[in-house]
């Protein structure tokens, strides 16, 4: 098993760069390349945007993320209430989802979570469900502390 993360956030506007910066360290830290956590990180930031904005009357979201050799897969889940699951699903598998217009300013997150990622798909009750996942590279180099040494397996949770 690779790493497990998990943190359950208040459901403010000001928590999803927390669980940006907490999910960037750790992917950092995990010999990813910069570029892969670049994505994973801004299509989490939309995910949990939208759980901040749409997560209603649930107090709290949570963020769960498990890198394994290659993938990444995170999970942004809240209890608040079901969207139009039809809908939302349209959305999340269409070849041609309707963008928004050019004074709009929401409704690109779901593009971008699906542009930024390799699979983007939404599970509905009990827990409204955003799952990313990205196959991942080491495509940085390694710096000589690193050299020989493997990232142990870990476990993280913050809660």
């Amino acid at each position: 098993m690779g790493t497990v993360f998990s943190i359950s956030l208040p459901r403010q506007a000001y928590t999803v760069s927390v669980a940006r910066d907490v999910l960037g360290a750790l992917l950092g830290r995990s010999g990813i390349c910069q570029g892969c956590v670049d994505d994973i990180l801004l299509a989490v930031s939309e995910a949990c945007a939208n759980a901040v904005e749409h997560g209603g009357p649930a107090t709290d979201y949570s963020v769960e993320a498990q890198l394994a050799t290659g993938w990444c897969e995170l999970r942004i889940s809240h209890t608040g209430r079901a969207p139009d699951t039809a809908a939302l699903v349209r959305r999340f598998t269409s070849e041609h989802a309707p963008l928004p217009g050019l004074e709009s300013e929401s409704g690109r997150g779901i593009l971008l979570m699906r542009y930024l990622m390799d699979e983007v798909d939404f599970s509905g009750e009990p827990h409204t469900t955003v799952i990313l996942r990205k196959r991942v590279t080491s495509c940085d180099p390694a710096s000589e502390d690193d050299l020989g040494r493997e990232h142990p397996s870990a476990r993280f949770a913050l809660l």
